[in-house]
């Protein structure tokens, strides 16, 4: 039974201990410890528990009747087994990750692509060294003066001074 517990939800450590950011390496560490700790001790309990010899208590207990109440009550007791209401939570959380994800490498994807155009134009351009102003101006638009809004350009009207 401890057995099959364990192996309901095993963790993969490895793939764990690379998305730990270096400063909360120490607390991963006494996470794992942990974990193995526990897992070791699960492990170490028998599937079914030890059966009780009812046979044994009847002739060492002098009152008659008491190890037979025990034993009733014993063979009663049900002890629940609590209910897992997390994981499909889990799950859901999962889901969305992986979903935004996706979209944010098909973002990134687009960027690239963006990038890789825009390093294109860089390399093929003239080299700054030989451009003219007009070339530089069909090559970057936004280095174009504005004449209507800067009409002294370089110089600053005298209203301004």
């Amino acid at each position: 039974m401890a057995g099959r517990r364990v192996a309901l939800k095993a963790i993969d450590w490895v793939a764990f201990a690379e998305r730990v950011p270096p400063n909360q390496r120490g607390m991963f560490n006494a996470l794992k410890t942990r974990s193995d700790a526990i897992a070791a001790k699960l492990t170490s309990l028998p599937d079914t528990p030890v059966t009780i010899d009812w046979s044994y208590y009847k002739s060492a207990v002098a009152k008659a009747g008491m190890v037979d109440e025990f034993e009733k009550k014993f063979k009663a007791l049900q002890i629940p087994e609590p209910t897992d209401t997390q994981t499909s939570a889990i799950n859901s959380q999962e889901s969305e990750a992986n979903k935004g994800a996706l979209a944010y490498i098909e973002g990134s994807k687009a960027r690239i692509a963006q990038y890789d155009k825009e390093l294109d134009k860089f390399k093929n351009m003239i080299p700054f060294d030989q451009m003219t102003i007009e070339d530089l101006n069909d090559t970057f638009p936004e280095t174009k003066l504005d004449k209507v809004k800067y009409p002294y350009w370089p110089h600053k009207p005298i209203a301004e001074l």
